[in-house]
């Protein structure tokens, strides 16, 4: 194990887990009236955070799949709970993106949010905390915590600052999260008495486990983990979820909290659970299929702006997974660094959404015709993410869905060739909806509007340079990602190799 966890003078991980949640509980002691002492302080701690998070990048080690920067404390003794965090090639992209993105969250919801001030960025800087505290955490209880921690501030931000069926968006949201992140925890408690009380991550992903048991702790944390991505046909949940929360909150759906579920099945799922994975390989590239199709399909279809993003949240998760369970090194890299495309393109997405409706405070496509006459810069930085959103080259998105159709070729060429079509989908969708918001004669409810502000190019600017940074240059992210996507394969597909169909079918055997 590779401890760097005080390389930087500091313990780099406690730092950025719990400076929000302490400014967070300063914030709560501030009277409500001062809303700029609140959103200045709010941006100084996002600030903060993500320069405690840089030291991560600077000294990870990348010729190692060894967890990094570790942490480990007793914690509960009677029953070897031990605070324990670290992170490897996977995670730590994923906790500089969460570290950026409420940096992001912040500016876009300066002037947006008007009631409740407080507790808005209260919650904010609590998910932030929650959220890099499930990508770092070691231990399985502490795992746990974290995950279901996210719970309580997002469901707050949907159902509090939400749209008007934010109620009945954040419930369904809460009690499908709910459902099954409690099959999940029936999981972890089989793996912590089959391993005689231990939490410990690394511990029980090198334990073997007989196949019956991997199927049915398989299907335990899928539960959780499908419905977090979203997998077809538990994703009914996202597009109310997305339609109704306020941009902060679409944000951090779409840039990191669906990640979480795809990262659950690298980190759990393929390592500690082999066999099943291998045997379920097959099915699950059939629904991530199906999930690609139905998704772009569903799309075309869609006149509300945030909805028609939201299905293409189910789309391009569905490339994710295709690429996670091709079980080879290119698919499972593609498959990850997607996820941190679709964080970025995506997010950027909704924030452009955010944006425009700060002006016209509606959702409906047909409002927005002719916007590049009236905001051509809002439009063209809207392009360069509609463009990245459908992989051309030289962005960020075409680079991990190249990856991911060359793994799922390798894995089964059908699965391959009608994922690929789903790219055709998604450029048609996009191009579309970009024809009729931009271009066309210039709605008169867009006449008299201001193009984009400092802090709105600000806030964008970012993604921006993300995009162009992963696209000509993908290895600066994808060597992160050798050694540990090299451990996962390692252990799930043997020397001997391993044969999808031939391992599905010999569970009926």
């Amino acid at each position: 194990m590779v401890n760097l966890g005080y390389a930087a003078g500091y313990p780099v991980l406690s730092t950025i887990i719990f400076l929000p949640v302490i400014a967070a509980l300063a914030i709560g002691l501030i009277k409500k009236e001062k809303t700029g002492l609140i959103k200045v302080l709010s941006l100084i701690t996002s600030l903060l955070v993500f320069a405690a998070s840089v030291p991560l990048f600077i000294f990870f080690d990348k010729t190692t799949a060894n967890m990094q920067f570790v942490e480990w404390y007793s914690w509960i003794p009677p029953f070897n709970i031990d605070y324990h965090v670290g992170v490897d090639g996977i995670s730590v992209l994923f906790v500089l993106l969460s570290t950026l993105v409420i940096i992001l969250c912040v500016l876009i919801s300066w002037n947006s949010v008007k009631d409740k001030v407080k507790e808005f960025y209260m919650a904010l800087l609590l998910i932030e905390g929650a959220m890099i505290g499930v990508f770092c955490s070691v231990d399985f209880f502490l795992f746990y915590v974290f995950w279901e921690a996210m719970l309580i501030p997002m469901y707050l931000i949907i159902g509090v600052w939400g749209g008007p069926n934010r109620l009945y968006a954040a419930i369904k949201f809460f009690l499908y999260t709910l459902v099954g992140s409690v099959l999940m925890l029936v999981g972890i408690i089989a793996l912590y008495l089959h391993a005689g009380r231990d939490f410990d991550i690394q511990h029980l992903a090198n334990m073997k486990y007989p196949l019956s048991m991997q199927m049915w702790l398989f299907w335990a944390f899928f539960a959780a983990f499908a419905v977090k991505v979203p997998m077809f046909p538990v994703h009914t949940w996202l597009p109310d979820a997305h339609t109704e929360a306020p941009t902060a909150g679409s944000v951090i759906l779409a840039a990191v909290l669906i990640k979480m579920g795809a990262y659950g099945f690298l980190r759990f799922s393929l390592p500690m659970f082999p066999d099943a994975s291998r045997a379920m390989a097959m099915p699950m590239m059939v629904l991530s299929v199906i999930a690609i199709i139905y998704g772009g399909i569903v799309c075309l279809a869609q006149t509300d702006l945030k909805r028609l993003i939201a299905y293409s949240s189910v789309s391009h998760m569905g490339f994710v997974t295709l690429g996670i369970f091709a079980l080879n090194v290119q698919g499972m890299e593609g498959g990850i660094l997607q996820m941190l495309n679709h964080g970025i393109v995506t997010g950027a997405l909704f924030l452009c959404v955010g944006i425009i409706y700060d002006r016209t405070h509606s959702r409906q496509i047909s409002d927005y015709g002719g916007a590049a006459t009236v905001l051509p810069v809002y439009a063209g930085l809207f392009m360069l993410f509609t463009l990245a959103a459908i992989g051309l080259p030289g962005t960020n998105g075409f680079v991990g869905e190249f990856l991911i159709l060359l793994g799922g070729f390798t894995a089964n060429k059908a699965a391959g060739a009608i994922a690929a079509t789903g790219i055709i989908i998604g450029a048609g969708y996009m191009l579309w909806l970009y024809q009729r918001m931009f271009f066309q004669s210039v709605n008169p409810k867009l006449e008299g509007f201001s193009d984009i502000s400092a802090r709105e190019f600000i806030t964008l600017a970012p993604m921006a340079a993300l995009v162009f940074w992963i696209g000509f240059y993908p290895d600066a992210f994808l060597s992160f990602l050798h050694p540990s996507v090299q451990a996962i394969i390692n252990r799930v597909q043997p020397a001997a190799g391993g044969n999808a169909v031939a391992d599905f079918l010999r569970l009926f055997a």
